[in-house]
């Protein structure tokens, strides 16, 4: 019967994580690592699954990242019909009847109370009535798989979070380019009707050119045809030394 209920230590929770990485770097479960961890330290396997997820995890998501990749490197040299088979490190011992006795239950439960805080107590809670109230082998697995897939549930949702906000600020963005698109749309509008009218005008202005400039020429022309149709004037000399007009 486990009744260890003093706080973790820093050695306890680095024994956990080195037993937990060791685990999945061999190939092994966690499942199995809380089992040897919980009997080394003389606490429930639950207890130890609830201190690696709420606690202990956070400070090694990069040691884990790189266990499991060790451990996929690992599957890939034995193969396919050794490596992909998990293979449990440790061989928990039988459970006696006393780990499941009602008093167990009540016992435990003061033990989580004064580990965890008010916030966490009703998930510790659950885990150890889980824990004693039914065969470690069977309930155990169940209790722990539901925990790590809260976290991956919430991890989930806070990517959805992430993704919704992007989503958002794409949105907004994709209105606000719509609205300046329109806008360069109206103003293209504006400047070409401008250079249709200009065009328009400009057409008017050499019509209206070359029509002066015949107006020009012609009466230019008329002034060189009176000029070469009016006689010369003639003017003679008289005894005087003088110059009269002659008479046409």
């Amino acid at each position: 019967m486990k009744v260890r209920q003093d706080a973790w230590t820093e050695e306890d929770d680095l024994l956990l994580a080195e037993t937990v990485l060791r685990h999945v770097r061999e190939g092994s479960t966690q499942l199995n690592a809380f089992e040897e961890v919980g009997d080394k330290l003389n606490r429930t396997s639950a207890a130890c699954g609830f201190r690696w997820n709420a606690v202990v995890r956070h400070n090694y998501d990069k040691a884990l990242s790189l266990a499991k990749k060790q451990r996929k490197q690992r599957q890939r040299i034995l193969g396919k019909d050794q490596g992909g088979k998990k293979r449990l490190l440790y061989t928990p011992p039988s459970p006696t009847i006393s780990d499941i006795m009602v008093p167990h239950v009540q016992e435990e439960e003061l033990e989580l109370k004064s580990e965890v805080d008010t916030t966490n107590y009703e998930a510790a809670e659950e885990f150890v009535v889980a824990e004693a109230l039914a065969p470690k082998t069977q309930l155990t697995p169940v209790t722990l798989e539901t925990a790590m897939s809260l976290d991956a549930v919430i991890a989930y949702l806070e990517s959805m979070n992430g993704r919704m906000l992007q989503a958002e600020v794409l949105k907004t963005e994709n209105e606000r380019l719509k609205l300046e698109i329109k806008g360069l749309k109206k103003r293209n509008e504006d400047l070409e009707n401008k250079i249709s009218h200009l065009e328009q005008n400009s057409g008017l202005m050499q019509e209206d050119y070359e029509t002066l400039m015949n107006i020009m020429n012609r009466a230019r022309k008329l002034v060189l045809l009176e000029e070469e149709e009016r006689p010369a004037t003639k003017f003679k000399m008289d005894r005087n030394g003088n110059l009269e007009k002659m008479a046409e």
